[in-house]
């Protein structure tokens, strides 16, 4: 079959310009949705009897004959083909004859890509959001199981205060949800229906694109056609969710690394989620959180080519579009299989050592702050407090002593407000435990916080 252009043109394009120009190796993936967006616009081009009924029965007929031979695998969209669109409409004239030509009428492949992108990219969302939740349900697992496990808290990298690992866990949970909230308002405008704006300025052929909108699940229309077709910024936004979501499972991932080394040993890793060296064979190497950190770059790197892309570009449709499908496709790859591959690292990957981490919390000067809190409940200013146990903390380092390996006299000798109490104040369950302020580590925060988390991903 001839192109849909061709009778334009005196001769046939160069055989590398055509292959240079054809996209159908990567729109391809579009193939369901095209189809139900043809589908959606034969009947509503039957019931506004722009054709009549039968021919829109028969349009429609041929191309779930197409999606049938397609999910058979007997249908293989291939080059010399220049997009799937075209490809289907060929496909269609071969089964039914010249009545598939009748299906373009009163649209154009700039707003039918439109709303293939959409459709597509709107079950993405809801694949990934479930993704999400499958990760979120995981670190709670780990989190109900670790209410009372300690884990040193850092700013800076370096030991702050004592915190119960599941209020670490739950941390990402939050920003989880985040990302969830992002993406249902990412979905909100991915859900407008191009449909009908045909090439740039709409069409005299007197369709209904509220009936097609309707039929596809869209909840609006694109207002201006010029818009329509030329608005990418659903895209955009995607990805930029997108690169959020990988920015927050990279931390997580960092902080695994950390973890699973010698000179933390918070964690262990299972043989399920490691692999080993070629040369070294004592080497046990955290590659799952190692590649989804290397693949964090990957995302960003398609949201700076999507805004490349779309930021000098006039209105309306241009060729540079056939260029925003790739990166979107491989978004959306890298962060479900990144989802996925989290996911079985948190519920099998990891053993927690709930022992390393209590002795990491008991030789350090996390508890300092809990010493000034303890003179501040004691009257003394905060100020003057901190600045006490700051000389407190210079006499344990020039002795080569932690806080608790003080006597009573010598604490007295700082602040005669010290009493036998403070040692029982600043063991690491006791600092973790008083920290009951709304959002804080302190095991009854924690507790709610796990049976409000519960509530939301268990129910």
């Amino acid at each position: 079959m001839s192109k849909a252009w061709s009778n334009r043109f005196d001769k046939s394009l160069d055989p590398f310009i055509e292959q240079f120009n054809s996209s159908i190796n990567f729109d391809k993936n579009l193939i369901i949705e095209d189809l139900d967006c043809s589908i959606a616009h034969a009947r509503m081009l039957g019931i506004n009897q722009i054709i009549s009924v039968k021919e829109s029965e028969i349009i429609i007929n041929g191309l779930n004959e197409i999606k049938n031979e397609y999910l058979k695998g007997e249908f293989l969209p291939c080059f010399p083909s220049e997009d799937i669109h075209y490809c289907i409409e060929e496909k269609l004239i071969n089964l039914i004859g010249d009545l598939g030509k009748k299906l373009h009428t009163g649209r154009s492949r700039n707003d039918q890509v439109g709303t293939d992108l959409r459709l597509w990219l709107r079950k993405k969302i809801d694949e990934i959001i479930d993704l999400i939740i499958d990760l979120q349900k995981a670190l709670l697992s780990l989190a109900d199981k670790n209410l009372y496990t300690l884990i040193p808290g850092y700013t800076h990298l370096q030991r702050a205060q004592p915190l119960s690992f599941a209020h670490h866990l739950l941390a990402y949970i939050e920003m989880l949800q985040r990302d969830i909230d992002r993406l249902h308002d990412v979905r909100d405008r991915v859900n407008i229906s191009p449909l009908g704006a045909a090439a740039l300025a709409g069409t005299k052929i007197k369709i209904d694109r509220f009936v097609t909108a309707k039929e596809l699940g869209f909840k609006d229309i694109y207002k201006n056609s010029l818009d329509a077709v030329s608005d990418r910024d659903f895209a955009v936004e995607f990805v930029a969710a997108s690169s959020l979501i990988m920015t927050h499972l990279s931390r997580l991932s960092e902080e695994i690394i950390l973890w699973v080394t010698d000179e933390f040993s918070f964690a262990t890793l299972t043989d399920k989620c490691a692999t080993g060296s070629s040369l070294m064979p004592q080497k046990k190497n955290p590659d799952v959180p190692e590649l989804i950190r290397g693949k964090t770059g990957r995302v960003f790197g398609h949201l700076q080519a999507l805004l490349t892309i779309i930021k000098g570009l006039p209105l309306a449709y241009n060729k540079d579009f056939q260029e925003d499908k790739e990166p979107i496709f491989d978004t959306v790859k890298t962060v479900a299989d990144c989802l996925k591959a989290m996911n079985i690292l948190i519920k099998d990957g990891l053993i927690i050592e709930k022992e390393n981490l209590l002795r990491s919390v008991e030789e350090d000067f996390s508890n300092s702050t809990d010493l000034a809190d303890y003179l501040v409940s004691k009257n003394v200013p905060f100020r003057e407090a901190y600045q006490t146990v700051g000389s407190i903390v210079k006499l344990c380092l020039s002795r080569k002593k932690l806080l608790k390996d003080l006597s009573l006299a010598e604490f007295q000798n700082f602040n005669e407000k010290f009493e036998e109490d403070i040692f029982e104040k600043i063991t690491p369950r006791n600092v973790v435990d008083s920290r009951n302020s709304i959002g804080g580590t302190g095991f009854e925060q924690v507790s709610l916080q796990l049976t409000s988390w519960k509530s939301k991903l268990l129910n």
